[in-house]
């Protein structure tokens, strides 16, 4: 345990000086041996994160003054972390931590802070309970915007952000439907249920490989939320679509299970490209893929109009934060401007490409208005002559899906080119 201790304090330190998480983890669970030290080492660093305000608020109580050893005070983190939200032994968390904090002062602190905390626990979850940052483990900034915009929803928004995300599949309808893949799943024993016409979720996560039929494409990892895109899109069989921004190609699978069209997939990251290609391959599925900035088509475009465009744009990943927790600690609020300034480029960029008659289906994984709405009657006010806004359907009249047990939070506007 001391070792997981350690290399989950690293691996937080690291993410909160700047570090993307998805490449600092997989460099330090390559450190363990055992599928169950690496599925703890995730947890802790996910679970710390997602409830980082929580615990900085807990050591800021039980310290008398502030820490000047920043690499002890991820430790007392992670161990306060396992304290409250593992089943690990008390005695054994507190003991590896006390050890691996070293020896003199930073071990008689660490296990005053730890043993205190065991103490004291009621009484600082009330006092955490009444900070903002701590209660929600939100950014202040962030919490406030989720007030302003989305009033009668923010507190369900944030206590869905804190939660393990669901672990749902898309089944290929190409190879069946969501009603046999369910038997297998049963038969296999693992309990799942039916979370969308594609979709169904499992009451555990477990490794890809193991799941029925994965390896042979017959389901593909993709949020619920996340499928009604190519629902939404609505391809028609020989029609020309674009895919923009489309690694990691969830999105691309789905519209082309759906029905056989002429797709294009661009990415600017031609490393995320090739994992377009990969799960392509998987569920043995075509589509032409381009290296290429979506906001400057002139570099790659063929000069031929689409008839559906996919504009997965760049975004703030609000919606997501409970799959990627370092982002609502790295984000600041002068990056939604700029968000939102790339989003509108990219818009304009893409609309020249659809043809007359055609859709673009604008989509982010946001909450913030700036990306969402705001982005889009902004688009519709620069196009008055040749935009028009579709209707979409429940729960989707606004275009908002708010994060729920079931699904993650995105937007959605359809675009049609009059």
């Amino acid at each position: 345990m001391r070792n997981l201790q350690k290399l989950a304090a690293g691996a937080l330190e690291e993410v909160l000086a700047g570090a993307a998480l998805h490449q600092v983890l997989p460099r330090r669970l390559q450190q363990l041996e055992t599928p169950g030290e690496r599925g703890a080492l995730q947890d802790i660093v996910y679970g710390s994160l997602r409830q980082l305000g929580r615990l900085d608020a807990w050591l800021a109580a039980l310290l008398e003054r502030p820490l000047t050893d920043p690499e002890l005070g991820w430790l007392l983190r992670v161990a306060l972390y396992q304290l409250a939200y593992t089943r690990a032994p008390a005695h054994a968390v507190v003991h590896n931590a006390v050890t691996a904090a070293g020896e003199g002062w930073r071990r008689g602190l660490a296990n005053a802070v730890l043993r205190n905390f065991q103490r004291r626990r009621a009484e600082l979850e009330t006092l955490a309970d009444e900070q903002p940052r701590a209660r929600w483990s939100h950014p202040d900034w962030w919490i406030a915007k989720l007030q302003a915009e989305h009033p009668a929803h923010w507190q369900d928004i944030l206590e869905a952000s804190q939660q393990h995300p669901p672990f749902t599949l898309r089944v290929n309808c190409r190879h069946g439907d969501v009603a046999g893949y369910l038997q297998r799943l049963t038969e296999a024993g693992l309990p799942a249920r039916q979370t969308g016409p594609d979709a169904v979720t499992l009451d555990k996560a477990v490794p890809v490989h193991t799941l029925p039929g994965f390896d042979a494409g017959d389901v593909s990892v993709q949020d619920a939320g996340a499928q009604w895109a190519a629902r939404l899109l609505d391809a028609q069989p020989g029609e020309r679509v674009l895919d923009a921004c489309a690694a990691p190609g969830g999105k691309t699978g789905h519209i082309l299970e759906r029905v056989d069209v002429i797709l294009t997939a661009v990415d600017v990251d031609v490393a995320r490209l090739a994992r377009v290609e990969e799960n392509l391959n998987r569920l043995q599925l075509n589509a032409a893929l381009v290296e290429g900035d979506a906001a400057q088509p002139e570099t790659w475009w063929d000069g031929q109009p689409f008839d559906r465009i996919l504009a997965d744009v760049p975004c703030s990943a609000s919606g997501v934060v409970r799959r990627n927790p370092d982002i609502k600690w790295l984000r600041r609020p002068d990056d939604i401007p700029q968000f939102a300034a790339q989003q509108a480029v990219m818009l304009e960029a893409l609309w020249r490409l659809l043809a007359p008659g055609g859709t673009l289906l604008y989509a982010t994984c946001s909450l913030f208005n700036e990306e969402n709405d705001g982005q889009v009657r902004a688009f519709l006010a620069r196009h008055a002559g040749d935009a028009e806004r579709c209707p979409l359907p429940e729960p989707l009249s606004d275009g908002s899906l708010l994060p729920d047990a079931e699904h993650d939070g995105f937007f959605y506007a359809l675009l049609r080119k009059i």
